[in-house]
């Protein structure tokens, strides 16, 4: 059965959750009607998948929906925003019902997950394409920015980085490993990244500035820097890489992966000395796992990357999206 743009709306995503107390029209307006709480900020954020750029031909649609989602939470997480509403646009080559059916199924699973609302969106004819714009709420005046990283604050980076990468090469047959089980697990990486929504909210109060890590550590540090005018400290030997890439992978494999490639969605943030005793009693609980990689320096936009106390120069940039 050939579905048209009000069907696929009607099946596949209209009526799927109950509206919640701030929304005040949904799907089947001109326009979702929010009211915001007091003392609350909005965060939002959009971003565009695009097959064969951002994803592969054939990805499954259960992993295409999830990762869709996750990739916008991680923007969210970012800020310290709590994640509330969502937008949908699709672009597709044909109206698959099955496909919708696998993709709508694995979308509100991950949007229930998180609390998240389907508040609108749109479907057209075309090439394979997700567009997703998020609305998150950010209590009080303060929320995490790329802008406001101060002289001697720490760097830290949550999780470990370059698996992620792994996994897209792996999908891609660039790279071969014999152990199955690593194999999935470094593909369920790249497929299913955890958006740090919890971590993001920890360190709303403790943290100067922070970004996710989604073109590479390198490039999306280079924006705190660029953004708060100071510069860096890096030590390429305290980025952590798992056990997984070290036991696998060559040294200059992992940690081009790690700095480069991106897609990891793990967080970059800056956090200054008075506040460590506050991060440190937050690591022993267990509410977030991270790594000190560096220092803030005062000279704008300069980074400087040390290995075994050599510097080291790097010409590569991350991931661009018109290259």
């Amino acid at each position: 059965m050939k579905y048209n743009e009000f069907n696929i709306i009607s099946k596949f995503f209209k009526n799927q959750q109950k509206k919640d107390k701030n929304q005040i029209t949904g799907i089947g307006d001109d326009s979702a009607l929010i009211k915001i709480p007091k003392n609350n900020m909005l965060a939002i954020s959009t971003d565009t998948l695009v097959e064969d750029i951002h994803f592969l031909k054939n990805t499954n649609p259960k992993d295409l929906a999830y990762k869709s989602v996750a990739v916008n939470l991680s923007d969210l997480a970012a800020m310290g925003a709590i994640p509330k509403w969502i937008t949908l646009s699709m672009t597709m080559p044909k109206s698959d019902a099955k496909w919708l059916k696998i993709f709508s199924k694995s979308f509100f699973n991950i949007l229930n997950k998180y609390k998240l609302k389907l508040i609108g969106g749109d479907t057209n004819c075309g090439p394979l394409s997700i567009t997703i714009s998020v609305y998150g709420l950010i209590h009080g005046n303060k929320s995490l920015l790329r802008s406001n990283a101060k002289n001697e604050d720490l760097i830290y980076v949550t999780g470990s980085l370059g698996e992620s990468a792994a996994g897209c090469f792996l999908l891609q047959k660039k790279i071969f490993l014999r152990n199955i089980n690593i194999r999935n697990f470094l593909i369920k990486k790249h497929l299913k990244p955890i958006p740090r929504i919890n971590e993001g909210l920890l360190l709303k109060d403790i943290a100067n500035s922070a970004i996710d890590i989604s073109d590479g550590l390198i490039s999306d540090l280079g924006h705190i820097l660029k953004s708060s005018k100071c510069g860096a400290n890096i030590d390429l030997n305290k980025i952590p890489i798992s056990k997984n890439l070290k036991n696998n992978f060559k040294s200059s494999q992992y940690l081009d992966w790690a700095l480069h490639t991106g897609e990891d969605y793990e967080l970059c943030f800056t956090i200054p000395k008075k506040n460590i005793e506050k991060l440190n009693f937050s690591i022993k609980k267990k509410l977030i796992q991270c790594t000190c990689i560096g220092y803030i320096t005062p000279i704008e936009k300069e980074l400087n990357l040390t290995r075994n106390k050599k510097k080291i120069i790097l010409n590569k940039t991350g991931f661009n999206h018109f290259i």
